[in-house]
């Protein structure tokens, strides 16, 4: 397959100048791109071992972007027993760290000089809009890869406190070969919070990316071996999560599963791993966040500029969408027709024209749950206030409007299951008693938010708040050097900051008896 860097040469050189570019200098671009749908095994692109493949279509008009590889259990067995040898070979797990730093920091240079390619892959495969694929996804991809590589050098191991005759030492050790499988709705941004932490530590990673966006990933894989990671170090099998996803969590060698996904999917995972050899395993599963809105806020318009996009951006395809609006009765009206009037900024465009604040539903597939979910509302008798169609048919693509749901019900199941779409249940309570008991009624805790000009309630709610990340006047608040994970059944585990190193790092006591130790009137005599 031909190298698709050369068409990027001028982006590279150009690149603080891409918010100057129109619509149809992106399709341009879109459409001399050369796209690689191989799987990247021991260095090397491969077809899959029994040449199966499957088509990657475009949500933006239905169009075929690639014929890529679906890897199955053979790719498996190839990627697991490459992976095993480089990590025993010590190439990379011995690696000095600063070494593995060096070698990081040149993977996140060449991701940042690919920058632009990797947008126009991640836009074309998912859906999201070009903007958010170049000033959000992309950055924060290369970020993670920058931030482990800074902080492989600077985490220290430990000394037990100890007698002097003797030494205890509490050291970490990467865990061997890890595989992860991430989802379709970020694919760079969670492929990279996994890769950053696992290779840092000195891990051999096998990715595998979901069959419904697995461009970026393949493309990285490339990246990876120019910056210089040993063969098998990094190793990428698209596919299908009933076939290679599987085979990877079943496999007997594979000695830490890292997922990100429906909470489903992380049950299933959870048997396979106790049914093969108890690797570990981490997840960060699905949500239904409440977004939790006072009467006393200090900003009610910023809070329902807020509000909408905490659901309708990336399509409402976040695992973290504040799909749940909580209103205090007293400000309910209002406040709903302030969000409502917000929709206007949020109607779906051609995900590369620039201007469009939000793109496509990644596939078929989701459009019709998504559209099945508003005829549930229906049905359940919560008011339908704005949107509930597809649009933009005629194009091939998969578009929905923006929609909201007024006067629901905590029990109604478009509040209780997660719709992964831009749908948006408006729910009234009473006083805080009655939001926390709202918000903490659900399955998952991945996420919160509370808006307030009260310190005191604000620290009150977050603490009662049964979610891995509250936001405080704020939506999807937080950084590289903030934890991020769940309760409950949005899972377990953190991806983000040094915790992530817990995952991928074996934690070993290491007991050394100095022996008895002369008196000191016996060592001066």
């Amino acid at each position: 397959m031909a190298d698709a860097s050369h068409t990027f040469t001028q982006w590279q050189l150009t690149h603080g100048q891409f918010t100057q570019w129109q619509f149809t200098q992106w399709q341009e671009q879109a459409d001399a791109l050369s796209i690689n749908g191989l799987a990247f095994i021991h260095g090397e692109y491969t077809h899959a071992q029994g040449r199966e493949t499957f088509e990657c279509r475009s949500p933006i008009d239905g169009r075929v972007l690639a014929i890529v590889a679906s890897c199955q259990q053979d790719d498996a067995d190839n990627a697991v027993i490459a992976a095993r040898r480089v990590f025993e070979g010590g190439d990379w797990s011995r690696m000095p760290p600063r070494g593995r730093k060096d070698v990081l920091l040149r993977f996140a240079d060449l991701m940042e000089q690919h920058s632009l390619e990797l947008a126009l892959l991640e836009t074309l495969d998912m859906g999201k809009t070009i903007s958010n694929s170049i000033g959000d996804d992309i950055p924060g991809s290369i970020g993670a890869i920058r931030w482990y590589a800074e902080a492989l050098d600077k985490v220290y191991d430990e000394i037990a406190p100890t007698p002097d005759s003797e030494l205890g030492l509490v050291t970490r050790e990467p865990i061997g070969v890890v595989a992860a499988i991430v989802p379709w709705n970020f694919p760079l941004s969670m492929a990279s919070w996994k890769l950053g932490p696992a290779l840092a530590a000195g891990n051999s990673v096998i990715l595998k990316p979901s069959e419904k966006s697995p461009l970026t990933a393949i493309r990285i894989a490339g990246l990876a071996k120019e910056a210089g990671l040993p063969d098998g170090v990094l190793q990428v099998l698209p596919g299908f999560g009933h076939t290679v996803g599987r085979a990877l969590a079943e496999h007997m060698d594979v000695d830490c599963l890292a997922f990100t996904g429906s909470t489903r999917v992380a049950k299933q995972l959870m048997i396979y791993a106790g049914e093969s050899n108890m690797k570990r395993v981490w997840l960060e599963a699905g949500g239904k966040s409440p977004n939790i809105v006072f009467a006393d806020a200090e900003d009610l318009e910023q809070a329902a500029k807020t509000a909408a996009m905490a659901i309708f951006y990336n399509q409402g395809e976040v695992c973290t969408a504040g799909s749940r609006l909580l209103v205090e009765q007293t400000i309910y009206d209002q406040f709903l027709q302030m969000v409502v009037d917000e929709v206007r900024n949020w109607k779906p465009g051609h995900p590369l024209d620039p201007e469009s604040k939000a793109g496509a539903i990644v596939d078929d597939v989701q459009l019709k749950n998504v559209l099945d979910y508003i005829e549930i509302g229906k049905g359940e008798g919560a008011q339908l206030v704005e949107g509930g169609c597809r649009i933009n048919e005629e194009s091939g693509g998969y578009y929905v409007q923006p929609t909201i749901f007024a006067n629901v019900n905590n029990t109604m199941r478009i509040a209780r299951e997660e719709i992964f779409g831009p749908v948006l249940s408006v729910i009234p309570f009473t006083d805080e008693d009655d939001a926390i008991r709202i918000a903490n009624d659900t399955l998952y805790g991945l996420a919160a938010s509370v808006w307030t000009s009260h310190l005191g309630k604000a620290h009150h709610c977050a603490r009662r708040l049964r979610a891995g990340s509250v936001w405080v006047n704020t939506y999807h608040g937080g950084d590289m050097t903030a934890p991020f994970g769940g309760f409950k059944q949005s899972g377990n585990g953190r991806d983000k900051s040094l915790h992530a190193f817990d995952k991928y790092t074996e934690l070993k006591a290491t007991w050394i008896s100095l022996g008895a130790r002369d008196s000191l009137s016996d060592r001066i005599s």
